[in-house]
């Protein structure tokens, strides 16, 4: 819960940051073209508005001013500086294919990010300074105390501890189960005791924890803390010592436990993805497809008889097939579909040996991506055959099939790609697909793309 004060920043910091970009901005101007500076024409209004506009659709993007990402000092550093880099990047976007370059100098364009990144930087400093004195010297952070000290009262308080709007103060009983007099089903005097202590302490929020078996007293804790004017809040031990990770979501009046955390469940995370996916696919078909099609198609002609493009059912999300598309890489045969290739393989062209090694074989996979049945990252879709073959053998394989498949993933460039005959190099790749499913971010995805491009520089033994 936030207090009144840390939500009034949270508007302050962004009204902050847009008075810090036109500051910046009309700086730099006046410091290019001097105090004598020409009045702003029609084109130079519409870059200031871009300019501010890219900004806010930036930081909402990227969540910038969201809670978990003012909650330490290097969060909101990390947060700004994404925003900062991604601002540069796409006005210089805009800026070359709008045309309105001329009208911006080289010299201005230096001097006004070189002034914003020092008034972001000062900025983020006086604010963390400003939060500090508000939540620590006046003393407006809202005191809490945990029943009981058990594990999960641990993991609540070391996470009220890191919540600059909580002040931690405390445990009182060691198990759930002394709250309850199980003989008579009442509520044990003590209770009543701690409950108005804290209210003359000061102390108006009090949460405890209760086992599922427990959650029935719920009520007459809340009547007993109503009485002493302190504030309940119970937390639902559902899971006992479960200790996988899991996620809770509220349907209505229930409680819905799910036992993988996976971030691309949430809609607005698959919306970054697919925004990605779409911006740069649609690049790399563009400004490489475009011309690198039709040189490929005819050397692809020139060594052997038969299409350009090689297409195979394989498995998609949700272990729904689809054709995954390629550069065809071997000759004509009847295996193609059954048979992976191998190291040696007769049936691969000599263009066909240079496109595998480099991977250049899977950029038709980009048409995939701007279809929608692949993402640029993600666990690589393997033949029907290999799906059902792999699936018998290896726990959590299908698991791997609740994400789209990519063109690269985590698995990859770790060095497990291409030939999977061996089910303890499959049993690796799926821990890696595994592992992407549950850690995934953006940023993520961008770090992949990123090691993909340097790895196909690389010579990889099983880049075949």
């Amino acid at each position: 819960m936030k207090t009144r004060y840390s939500y009034l920043f949270h508007y302050i910091l962004i009204v902050t940051d847009l008075l810090v970009i036109n500051l910046a901005f009309f700086i730099a101007w006046y410091l290019v073209f001097g105090m004598e500076a020409p009045t702003f024409q029609s084109s130079s209004r519409n870059i200031i508005l871009v300019n501010n506009l890219v900004w806010l659709s930036l930081s909402s993007f990227i969540g910038m001013y969201r809670r978990d990402r003012l909650g330490t000092l290097r969060a909101v550093f990390k947060s700004c500086g994404k925003a900062y880099f991604g601002h540069i990047i796409l006005m210089g976007f805009y800026l070359f294919f709008s045309g309105l370059k001329p009208f911006v100098s080289d010299d201005f364009i230096i001097i006004y990010y070189v002034s914003l990144g020092l008034m972001f930087f000062i900025s983020r400093i006086a604010a963390a300074f400003i939060e500090l004195g508000l939540f620590r010297y006046l003393n407006v952070r809202r005191p809490v105390l945990i029943i009981p000290q058990n594990s999960m009262g641990l993991r609540l308080a070391s996470n009220l501890e890191m919540n600059q709007n909580y002040h931690f103060r405390g445990f009182k009983f060691t198990s759930d189960t002394d709250l309850f007099d199980r003989a008579s089903g009442r509520l044990v005097p003590e209770v009543s005791k701690v409950f108005n202590e804290c209210s003359n302490k000061g102390i108006n929020d009090i949460y405890v924890i209760l086992n599922y078996e427990n959650l029935k007293y719920g009520q007459a804790l809340d009547e007993e803390a109503e009485r002493a004017c302190v504030r309940l809040n119970i937390v639902p031990d559902l899971v006992g010592d479960l200790s996988m990770p899991y996620s809770t979501e509220h349907m209505g009046q229930f409680t819905v436990i799910s036992l993988r955390h996976e971030p691309l469940e949430s809609i607005q995370n698959r919306f970054k993805k697919r925004v990605f996916d779409l911006i740069f696919s649609s690049l790399v078909i563009v400004f490489l497809l475009s011309w690198l099609v039709p040189i490929l198609a005819i050397i692809i002609k020139v060594q052997s008889r038969g299409p350009v493009f090689f297409k195979q059912l394989r498995s998609g999300r949700n272990n729904e097939p689809f054709y995954c598309y390629k550069f065809r890489s071997m000759r004509m045969n009847d295996d193609s579909h059954v048979r992976q290739a191998t190291k040696n393989d007769d049936r691969i062209t000599p263009i066909g040996r240079f496109m595998r090694r480099t991977s250049v074989d899977e950029l038709p996979q980009f048409f995939n991506v701007l279809i929608g049945n692949m993402s640029v990252i993600g666990p690589r879709p393997h033949m029907l055959k290999h799906t059902e073959q792999y699936s018998a053998i290896i726990d959590q394989y299908m698991v791997r099939q609740f994400l789209k498949p990519g063109i690269s993933g985590l698995a990859q460039v770790n060095g497990f790609r291409g030939e999977t005959e061996d089910p303890e190099l499959m049993r690796k790749r799926v821990e890696y697909d595994l592992m992407y499913m549950e850690s995934w971010r953006l940023s993520l995805d961008v770090k992949l793309v990123l090691l993909t491009i340097i790895n196909t520089f690389k010579k990889e033994e099983k880049a075949y």
